[in-house]
């Protein structure tokens, strides 16, 4: 039985010959995501929060079934964009909320100050509040990408091409995109579907000598 809210998610770690490859067959089946800019992509900045265990990184790398992560998150350098996201896994499948902030409250929460997460009177500003208070939740680690992303109605298909994945120190400014870190990795390619994947999207993603995978750029870049 399908969980409320919560979808499939498929990730695969494949050569930058293979994505160019699917990225040409998906453009002719679905729509190009509507962040992208005039060549077709579109830079994602995340900042991850942990505690000071590091129990979100230990969850993914033991393969905990029940697990959560938080970050702060903005494409393309706009500040006037900037989103909250709790993204947890169940059973395999993936749910993500998410929530506004402008750039004053992402630089009071980054400096310790909390208590304006109370005044949203939104669910997962509690939640996070909460988190951050009882386990001491902490910024931990920038990783800025570039992306492409293709979006199929039927399935609610959405698949990600990531590459050009970065890891930045907390220490240096999340707000400054222009900012470079340490390469990490290589390409990876994200599907995400409600109840069914269409054979035509499975087709078009087929790469061969590849198998799902457990990637997590967070995890990924901690390393570094």
């Amino acid at each position: 039985m399908e969980q409320k809210g919560f979808r499939h998610e498929l990730k695969y770690t494949i050569c930058p010959q293979n994505a160019e490859e699917i990225a040409c067959r998906l453009k002719y089946a679905a729509q190009v995501d509507s962040n992208a800019i005039l060549n077709g992509s579109y830079q994602v900045h995340s900042l991850y929060f942990d505690n000071i265990y590091d129990k979100a990184l230990h969850e993914k790398l033991d393969g905990v079934n029940f697990r959560h992560k938080y970050r702060l998150r903005y494409y393309n350098g706009d500040l006037n964009f900037i989103r909250l996201e709790k993204k947890s896994k169940v059973n395999g499948l993936c749910r993500k909320e998410n929530m506004f902030l402008t750039w004053g409250d992402c630089r009071r929460l980054l400096q310790g100050d909390y208590q304006f997460l109370m005044e949203r009177g939104e669910p997962l500003a509690a939640d996070f509040y909460t988190r951050l208070q009882t386990e001491a939740l902490r910024p931990k680690n920038i990783v800025d990408y570039r992306r492409r992303a293709f979006v199929y109605e039927p399935g609610g298909v959405r698949v990600t091409l990531d590459d050009c994945i970065h890891s930045r120190s907390v220490n240096g400014d999340f707000f400054d995109s222009s900012q470079r870190g340490i390469p990490v990795g290589g390409t990876i390619l994200e599907i995400k579907y409600d109840a069914f994947l269409p054979q035509l999207i499975a087709d078009l993603v087929q790469t061969p000598n590849s198998r799902t995978e457990a990637f997590s750029k967070y995890a990924a870049a901690r390393i570094y």
